[in-house]
């Protein structure tokens, strides 16, 4: 045996270094809902701690942990706790914690059914119960992906497999050169992550036919005209600044006339369809082929956890799959058909306990509560004088005050006081800041809090 190993072995049966850890990782916890939400200045100095050399020789696992608890924990953005608001990230649900620590011992691949049994089961039982939740059709199939960058990608890739191949192209063989041409159809208010992935896949981002949207961000539905079997419609739920979503009944309708793919990115706002008093903001998604949805948004599971559902199980394994003469095909489901990665953490495990945990009616009362809190913040800062520029229909909330330069100043002091943390964005030519309630320990407490913290950012700003 050689020294490494022998130290090595040594460290993982010595209990204590994993008592360290969860100790460390239990303070944290206990704090973090009190604590600012962004890091104070002396802690982002001290991570210059870590501009070291790599060491020649070993160095033990419980001063590694102790370095990063000591300079690490304080320098974290607190996105787990109630007052983080800044972008789309979710807080954590208990079970999906506890989960993720246990899997992170197993140390799964969840490529295929013989590398991870557990996996394999557990992504197929999950499967169902997305479709359960969404209310997609029984053929829909689910690969469980990083996060919704990637559901896209291989959402649009089993269109353009589908789309050609009704061409009698097969792109997997032929690539894209002299492939019969594929139009691009997707509302100028499209995630950005869309036009990467239209990029990544060969489309051309200077080919996409941009349909106007109105001032809420929805595509206008009456300027998508002359669909064909030919076209890949991209819509939206949950318009990454206002929330709003596209009128998916009437477009999708459209898309089932020519014969086109209707893909769907709703990362965040896809959810809106578990909860009866919202799900009227997806009416229609289910007669789409594809759709892309984050678990470690809305749902509060643990990063990263991103979810591709495609009615088109053929056209989706097809334009993912791979061979080799060492694959051990499963009895059941092997997880690499459904995903562009081979190797893949075990992701599945913390989603299926976070929905496990919650069941229909937690994840319900969950994403509802969401919506309760948005619709706190816009009537508190509207009462205190700001201006809210989009209905809030979900999650998000676009605040303007006075002009755009002093937007931008109170925000920069909403962000140097750390009560909350909020990003900013533009909209319909404003600067604006931008609030997304996306962890479930948000509290009515919290927002109130944070709408103080406007204020007396403005105070400092306009002196009133």
């Amino acid at each position: 045996m050689s020294d490494i190993q022998e130290k090595m072995f040594k460290e993982i049966r010595d209990e204590s270094l994993f008592e360290q850890s969860k100790k460390y990782g239990v303070d944290y916890l206990l704090k973090v809902f009190d604590r600012n939400v962004y890091p104070e200045d002396s802690a982002l100095s001290n991570l210059s701690i870590f501009d070291e050399e790599l060491s020649d020789g070993f160095t033990s696992s419980k001063d590694i942990i102790e370095l990063l608890h000591k300079y690490g924990s304080p320098a974290t953005n607190t996105q787990v706790g109630g007052r983080y608001f800044g972008f789309v990230n979710g807080g954590i649900v208990p079970a999906g914690l506890a989960s993720k620590i246990l899997a992170s011992f197993w140390d799964q691949n969840s490529a295929m059914q013989v590398l991870s049994p557990i996996s394999s089961k557990l992504e197929s039982v999950v499967e169902k119960w997305l479709k359960q939740i969404f209310n997609l059709p029984e053929r829909t199939a689910a690969g469980f992906v990083s996060g919704t960058s990637m559901a896209t990608f291989c959402g649009l890739a089993a269109a353009r497999f589908r789309l050609l191949q009704r061409k009698g192209w097969n792109v997997n063989d032929k690539g894209l050169s002299g492939a019969p041409k594929i139009r691009v159809v997707a509302g100028n208010q499209a995630h950005s992550t869309v036009l990467k992935t239209i990029g990544l896949l060969g489309f051309g981002k200077d080919n996409v036919e941009w349909i106007d949207s109105d001032e809420q961000g929805r595509i206008d539905s009456g300027k998508v005209t002359d669909l064909d079997d030919n076209t890949l419609l991209i819509l939206q739920a949950g318009n990454v600044n206002s929330g709003s979503y596209d009128n998916f009944e009437e477009l999708c309708k459209k898309g089932i006339g020519a014969n086109a793919w209707v893909h769907i990115d709703g990362a965040f706002g896809l959810w809106a369809q578990a909860v009866d008093k919202l799900k009227h903001l997806t009416k229609g998604i289910e007669m789409a082929n594809s759709w892309g949805v984050d678990g470690h948004k809305t749902l509060n599971t643990p990063y990263d956890s991103g979810i591709i559902l495609c009615e088109d199980r053929e056209a989706l394994v097809s334009a993912l799959h791979m061979t080799g003469s060492y694959i051990v095909v499963g009895e059941d489901r092997d997880g690499m058909y459904y995903t562009p990665e081979m190797s893949r953490r075990a992701r599945i495990i913390e989603l299926w306990a976070t929905m496990k945990s919650l069941g229909k009616e937690g994840i319900s009362e969950m994403i509802y509560g969401l919506h309760e809190r948005a619709v706190q913040f816009a009537k508190e800062l509207k009462a205190a004088g700001f201006e809210i520029l989009n209905d809030v229909v979900f999650n998000q909330v676009l605040v303007h005050c006075k002009d755009n330069k002093t937007t931008l100043e109170i925000l920069r002091e909403i962000q140097r006081l750390r009560v909350c943390w909020c990003g900013g964005s533009k909209w319909n030519g404003k600067e604006v800041i931008r609030i997304s309630v996306c962890s479930w320990a948000t509290t009515t407490k919290d927002v109130s809090l944070s709408v103080d913290s406007f204020i007396e950012a403005r105070k400092i700003v306009t002196g009133k």
